[in-house]
C-alpha cells in the first residue's frame, strides 16, 4: 500500500494528473514520502510514454510519409508537455540559461532560479525539440510500432537516470524555495532498486522492436549522457539542482532516440 501511495504522490509531483479529494487524503504527504516517491519516476515514464505512443500511432496511421511522421512527433510531444506541465523542458531551459549565462557558480545558480527564459534557454529548447521531432520521424520510417516502442522506452529509461544523480551528487539548489527540496537528501539504495525494476520491462519492450545492438546502444547512450551531465554539474555547480534533474531527463531521452535511430549496420 505504501508503494501505491508513493506512486500516486509521484504522479502528483511530476505530472499534471490530478490526485484530489479522498484519494489525496488517503495518499497523504510528507517530505519523506516525496523523497521515496522519486523511486517511481520511471513508472511515471511508463504513463507519459504510453500516452505519447498512442497519440503517435493514432496520428501516424492517418498521415502518410515523413511529413505525417513529423506531425505525429509534434502532437505526441504536445501531449507529454500537457501531462507533465513542461516540467523537464523547463529544467533544460533553466540549466542552459544558468550555465550559458555565467561561468560563476553563484551567478549561474541565481540565473537558474529566474522564471524568465533567456536566449540560451530558448535556443536549447528549440534545438532539443527539433532534434526530437527529427529522430522520431526517422524511427517512424521503420514502422509505427518501432517508433511507439521507442517513445515508451525512452521516457522510462530517461527518468531512471536522474535517480542516480540524486543518489550520487549533493544537492546545491535553494533548499528553502525549490520544489525539489525533499530530494536534497540522497535516495536510498532500495529506492534506486525500485526505479531499476520499473525500467527492466522497458528494456524488454525495446528488444521486441529493435535488435540487440540498438538496445545495447540505447543503454550505453543513457549511461554516457547521464555521466556527462553529472560531470558538467559537478564541474560547474558542485552538485545537482531540480532543474538539473529535468535537463538530464531531456538529454537522456534524446540520447535513446539517437541510439535507436542510428544505422549501426550501415
Amino acid at each position: 500500500m505504501n508503494s501505491i501511495r508513493h506512486f500516486l504522490l509521484a504522479l502528483q509531483f511530476f505530472t499534471r494528473v490530478p490526485v484530489t479529494g479522498g484519494l489525496a487524503n488517503w495518499v497523504g504527504f510528507s517530505p519523506q514520502m516525496l523523497r521515496a516517491s522519486a523511486a517511481h519516476l520511471p513508472g511515471i515514464g511508463w504513463l507519459v510514454g504510453c500516452v505519447a505512443a498512442l497519440v503517435f500511432v493514432g496520428v501516424g496511421a492517418g498521415l502518410a510519409g515523413v511529413a505525417g511522421a513529423l506531425v505525429a512527433a509534434v502532437l505526441s510531444t504536445v501531449v507529454t508537455v500537457m501531462l507533465t506541465g513542461a516540467f523537464h523542458e523547463d529544467g533544460l531551459a533553466d540549466v542552459a540559461d544558468g550555465l550559458g549565462g555565467s561561468a560563476n557558480r553563484e551567478r549561474a545558480l541565481e540565473i537558474m532560479k529566474d522564471s524568465r527564459i533567456g536566449a540560451f534557454g530558448a535556443v536549447a529548447l528549440v534545438l532539443a525539440l527539433g532534434l526530437k521531432f527529427a529522430l522520431l520521424a526517422t524511427l517512424a520510417q521503420r514502422g509505427l510500432t518501432v517508433a511507439a516502442v521507442s517513445v515508451v522506452g525512452a521516457h522510462v529509461l530517461s527518468r531512471l537516470a536522474p535517480l542516480f544523480l540524486i543518489r550520487c551528487l549533493p544537492y546545491v539548489g535553494d533548499s528553502g524555495a525549490s520544489k525539489a527540496k525533499p530530494l536534497a537528501d540522497a535516495i536510498s539504495g532500495g529506492a534506486l532498486a525500485i526505479g531499476v525494476v520499473w525500467s527492466v520491462p522497458a528494456v524488454a519492450l525495446l528488444l521486441y522492436a529493435h535488435d540487440v545492438a540498438h538496445v545495447v546502444g540505447a543503454l550505453v547512450a543513457v549511461v554516457l549522457a547521464a555521466g556527462w551531465m553529472a560531470r558538467l554539474f559537478v564541474r560547474r555547480l558542485q552538485g545537482f539542482t531540480g532543474d538539473g534533474l529535468g535537463a538530464t531527463q531531456q538529454v537522456c531521452e534524446l540520447a535513446v532516440y539517437l541510439a535507436l535511430a542510428w544505422q549501426w549496420r550501415a
